[in-house]
């Protein structure tokens, strides 16, 4: 539980809620996220090729405005962190622009974190 709190509480900067021995609650940009003692569970086992990159495929995540998320790439560079796929922009000059960075928490959880240059085309085909 140390772990997941200083991973998400002190690096992601998400607030703690409720929280017994064995979880916690985390409030993850808006959305609930719990952290539950369950060693067992740990980790991501599969890949997706995407641009490239092995895409973990159990992954979650958060978009965040532009500014917030060069905020968290600097932020994670500078705390150390060993990205899956470095922050980087997909599709540049496309609808869909978008950057994004994967990493994992302290469990081997996946998580992407995105934005995009117009929000309008988060979910554009």
């Amino acid at each position: 539980m140390a772990e997941a709190r200083a991973f998400y509480g002190d690096l992601l900067g998400c607030p703690e809620g409720r929280s017994a021995p064995e979880w916690v609650d985390f409030n993850f940009y808006g959305h609930q996220i719990v952290a539950h003692l369950a060693p067992d569970e740990c980790g991501h086992k599969q890949t997706s090729a995407v641009d490239d990159h092995d895409v973990p495929v159990r992954h979650f995540g958060a978009i965040l405005p532009m500014e917030a998320w060069e905020d968290m790439a600097g932020k994670l560079t500078k705390a150390g962190t060993k990205f899956v796929i470095e922050p980087y922009i997909r599709f540049k000059g496309e609808v869909g622009e978008q950057a994004t960075m994967f990493f994992l928490d302290p469990s081997g959880n996946a998580l992407e974190f995105k934005s995009f240059k117009n929000m309008e085309s988060l979910f554009a085909k």
